[in-house]
C-alpha cells in the first residue's frame, strides 16, 4: 500500500464536504497523482491492526506519556438493508438493548498531550454457521469472542 498515497487520500476525504472520488482527487492534485494511482491503493491488500501499528508507532512515540490512556471502543454501523454476509450482520447493540444488522469493527485509541491517535482496529466477522437451540434458526457467530 501506498502510505503517501493513503495520507493524502485520507486528507481529502475528511476536508470534503462534497461527493470524493478518486478522478475528483487527482484533479485537485491538478494531475501529479492519477486516479488510477488511487483506485490502485484503495484495491491493494487490506491493512492489519499489526501493520497500521508499524505506521502509526512513531508518531505515539512523540506524544507518549506515562499518564497517557488507551481508548476501545466496540461501534456498530447500522446496515439494515444490505444483503448479510459475515461481516454485515447481525450484532447485539449495548447502546439500544436490541441486535441489529450492520458492521461491528472495535477501535483503539492512544490519548496524551490533548491528542488521539488511533493505534488498532478490528472488523469483527461472523464465519461460523449454528442452529440457535432455543428457535431452531441457523445464526452466525465469530470464532474470537470479547468475553
Amino acid at each position: 500500500m501506498n502510505k503517501e498515497i493513503l495520507d493524502l487520500y485520507s486528507d481529502y476525504l475528511l476536508s470534503s464536504f462534497g461527493q470524493t472520488t478518486a478522478t475528483g482527487l487527482s484533479r485537485l492534485m491538478e494531475g501529479d497523482i492519477s486516479h488510477d494511482q488511487v483506485s490502485r491503493m484503495l484495491a491493494s491488500p487490506k491493512i492489519s491492526s499489526k501493520e497500521w501499528w508499524r505506521m502509526v508507532k512513531p508518531q505515539v512515540r512523540k506524544i507518549e506519556q506515562a499518564v497517557g490512556i488507551i481508548i476501545i471502543d466496540d461501534s456498530i454501523v447500522e446496515k439494515a438493508y444490505t444483503d448479510e454476509n459475515e461481516i454485515i450482520c447481525w450484532h447485539y447493540d449495548h447502546s439500544m438493548g436490541r441486535t441489529v444488522k450492520g458492521i461491528n469493527f472495535i477501535t483503539t485509541l492512544y490519548y496524551a498531550q490533548e491528542a488521539a491517535l488511533p493505534v488498532a482496529f478490528e472488523i469483527v466477522s461472523k464465519t461460523k454457521h449454528y442452529t440457535d437451540k432455543k428457535t431452531g434458526k441457523e445464526k452466525r457467530r465469530s470464532k474470537i469472542t470479547k468475553y
